[in-house]
């Protein structure tokens, strides 16, 4: 797998199938180690030993209903409240954060009504404010404040 630009985080693994898997501390369980996988959980271990974002309020495949159909967005942060408060979106190292992946958050986070959103694919990694009266979203320098 590609050198990430995240900080290292050992991941324990096993092998299922002969397929590699990880455990997946949000869903307890094994899941197959994917590329876009990796990033997931060693971005989300990132945020939680070096940010202090709580673990507890980090839920992971959490299901998003746009325009009747149901998607998954990759991660959510939730504030004190339960209520969502960032979007993450994961992409293998490969795939490009170009602007159709920036649609895709912008939509989950309009029907979650969430203001802030991240991105990563590893390599590269954004993290957005929704401005809802200008209808856009701004490139933030750090992470949004630990809700």
């Amino acid at each position: 797998m590609a050198e990430l630009n995240l900080p290292y985080i050992p991941l324990k693994t096993t092998f299922v199938d002969n397929r590699l898997h990880v455990y997946d501390d949000w869903r307890n369980r094994y899941v197959p180690l994917t590329p876009e996988e990796e990033v997931r959980q060693r971005f989300l271990h990132y945020l939680v030993d070096f940010c202090d974002y709580p673990h507890g309020r980090i839920g992971t495949e959490q299901m998003v209903v746009v325009n009747g159909m149901r998607k998954r967005a990759d991660a959510v942060i939730y504030n004190t409240q339960a209520q969502p408060y960032i979007i993450i979106e994961f992409k293998a190292p490969d795939v490009p954060l170009n602007q159709k992946v920036f649609d895709q958050v912008s939509v989950y986070c309009q029907e979650l009504g969430v203001d802030y959103f991240m991105l990563s694919n590893g390599l590269k990694h954004y993290a957005c404010h929704i401005d809802r009266e200008h209808k856009r979203y701004e490139f933030m320098n750090a992470l949004p404040l630990c809700p």
